[in-house]
């Protein structure tokens, strides 16, 4: 039997164009893992139809004792439907691990509004129509297709009756309730020499028919594959196509489960197949259905799919699958422009768990503390790969907002690095600055109205660069920039690394005024990530010290010193090799926020997570030594 269909009807994608596609859904069972639980739903979602993640940690997401007679599903196919109201979904109800392969006589029929939860009924093909179907063996991969001429679904599978080797594609209308059939299935389609996994396209007017075929001579299977067939009807008549639409059926390497979706806001169609006996999932690619480039390529996932189908989702039902069972990547659960947020809600330490963010820069604004980070873009990077930077907001460190993306380091043309790496804002006159290191290209400054963004380049040039860092001669010594604004309303900047760096501000709060100074004092072992605050008229300077990385501090009654060292602050973070911090007070308590890599499984030292635990001083205004917890505040 097959492993993974899908009619992704062109036409439900542009009933539903009001609710643009972000993402994709792919709707599969597993074919590896506990035997028990392999014949069970599970769902996994992707940005791009390549890099694809399950949900419920490769779980299923609906047990199949529920859903089924025999206590185990395949082949699930998922279908939105035209009015963008519904999803309907089928399976082969067959649990082979317990019962093999002998015979299965029906299908299961779900229907669901959100994607979370579903009805379902259980088909059994040989008792609802005995006379008709009463010696049928197997009922195979169902799936289900809009027909406009009578706008009604056709449910379509594959069916092999006892004592006849032949496997046709028998088809019928489901009823209103999504919960059976109108009439007893009747024949749809009777490939030359049977086919199983059968897949229905409509394009410009022709249904494309493509399923799983083979070659016969003497009576002799010689060849296997992916076909195709075509009719102006649904019910025919199908003209068959005996050429091979995969690349392997030439290679005697055998592939089933062939489905074909449309790329959300392209023309390009993708067929995808399994190559169950390696466990690949493979796709090729075409703009008219008709010819497939010859190059496949494969899907990079974190779980081993057998048949199953694909749709296009919003980013409002990707967020909708993230709360039900987890897991979504953080691409499709960020707002995509100023319109919308995204609230989610803390559970422990790293804070965020759908984005790697690092380099955490923190201020109350209102009655709301903001919260500016760097993004790792990926997770298991061996480098620094960072290109925006991303804003969230709470009102009680437990529930958060996520803003649009509010800057990219494409914002600043003159950043010819394009790395975005640590920033700092800080708001002045009802404006918002925020201050961000370019790695080599200097330090810059963008400006917004509002304190989500979006910000925009304040100067089109650097405010700092390295010929300004004149103790330095490395090429990242101009990086991690923090500002302090005094009692005096005296605006101060830091920056630096290897050496610590600091000058006033002008009022506009982009320009330097006087001359650059550098930091020094007994105990001072600066690499990076400076940060002032003042409590109590004790001024605090954190920093990063040593590689791997632990926060130390220092004080002084004047924020140009003398500093006195007091000691480390927190130890190393786990799994990364820097540290960065931000420490402020937020309804009567203080907080340190810092980055780790303990995001699992893919965490690491270029691929961090923002955590936040909280802050205590002793009598004498002396910082504890942090509690890094799992627990978080």
């Amino acid at each position: 039997m097959c492993c993974f269909i899908n009619c992704y009807n062109a036409q439900s994608q542009v009933q539903a164009a009001k609710s643009k596609f972000q993402g994709y859904l792919f709707t599969y069972f597993e074919g590896t893992g506990e035997a028990g639980l392999q014949e069970q739903l599970r769902f996994a979602v992707s940005g791009d139809a390549v890099n694809w993640v399950a949900l419920n940690e490769n779980r299923p997401v609906l047990s199949s004792v529920e859903i089924s007679n025999s206590g185990g599903i395949r082949d699930p196919h998922l279908l939105r439907d035209e009015l963008n109201e519904n999803f309907l979904l089928t399976a082969t109800d067959m649990f082979t691990i317990k019962n093999g392969w002998d015979k299965n006589t029906g299908i299961v029929m779900l229907k669901s509004k959100d994607l979370v939860s579903w009805t379902n009924s259980k088909v059994d093909l040989a008792q609802r129509y005995p006379e008709k179907f009463g010696h049928v063996q197997w009922v195979w991969a169902p799936q289900t297709i809009y027909d406009p001429k009578v706008g009604k679904y056709l449910v379509y599978f594959t069916v092999k009756f006892r004592n006849d080797d032949k496997l046709d594609f028998y088809g019928a209308y489901a009823n209103k309730s999504f919960t059976g059939f109108e009439k007893p299935p009747r024949l749809l389609f009777s490939p030359k020499f049977g086919g199983i996994d059968g897949d229905i396209v409509l394009k410009d007017n022709l249904y494309h028919f493509f399923y799983k075929g083979n070659t016969k001579e003497g009576g002799k299977e010689i060849k296997n594959g992916i076909q195709q067939a075509t009719s102006k009807s649904l019910w025919g008549v199908w003209k068959e196509d005996f050429k091979y639409l995969d690349a392997y059926a030439d290679k005697g390497i055998a592939v089933e489960g062939s489905s074909v979706f449309k790329l959300n806001n392209a023309s390009d169609y993708v067929l995808m197949y399994d190559i169950y006996t390696k466990g690949k999932y493979e796709f090729q690619t075409s703009t008219d259905l008709k010819t497939f480039n010859r190059q496949p390529r494969t899907f990079n996932k974190n779980f081993n799919p057998r048949h199953g189908s694909i749709i296009g989702i919003t980013s409002n039902e990707a967020r909708r699958l993230n709360r039900k069972w987890g897991g979504v990547p953080g691409n499709l659960l960020q707002p995509a422009d100023s319109s919308e947020t995204y609230t989610f809600r803390a559970s422990g330490n790293p804070v965020i768990k759908h984005h790697y963010t690092a380099d955490p820069s923190a201020m109350v604004d209102g009655d709301k503390l903001f919260l500016y980070a760097g993004h790792d873009f990926q997770g298991r990077q061996t480098s620094y790969v960072m290109k925006d930077w991303l804003v969230f907001s709470t009102s009680d460190m437990k529930t958060w907002e996520e803003y649009a993306v509010p800057l990219r380091i494409a914002d600043f043309t003159w950043a010819k690095s394009g790395d975005a790496f640590a920033g700092h804002v800080a708001k002045r006159d009802n404006k918002y600055y925020w201050y961000v290191s370019t790695n080599w290209s200097g330090i810059g400054v963008a400006v917004s109205e509002n304190p989500q963004g979006p910000f925009k380049d304040a100067l089109g040039k650097p405010l700092l660069i390295n010929k300004d860092c004149f103790a330095s001669n490395h090429a990242w010594a101009c990086i991690d920039p923090a500002v302090y604004i005094d009692d005096d309303s005296q605006a101060w900047i830091f920056w630096g690394n290897r050496e610590c760096y600091y000058a006033k501000l002008k009022r506009n709060m982009i320009e330097i005024d006087g001359e650059i100074q550098k930091i020094d004092f007994d105990g001072f072992k600066f690499t990076e990530a400076p940060w002032v605050h003042k409590r109590n008229g004790i001024y605090y300077l954190s920093y990063a010290t040593g590689f791997p990385e632990r926060i130390a501090y220092a004080t002084s009654k004047n924020i140009q010193g003398p500093w006195k060292y007091r000691g480390i602050l927190n130890e190393i973070a786990g799994n990364s090799n820097t540290n960065h911090q931000a420490i402020l007070d937020f309804k009567g308590q203080s907080y340190f926020i810092y980055h780790n890599g303990a995001l699992q499984n893919d965490g690491g030292s270029y691929s961090r997570s923002v955590c936040i635990d909280k802050l205590f001083y002793d009598a004498e205004g002396k910082m504890h030594r942090i509690i890094m917890t799992s627990e978080g505040p």
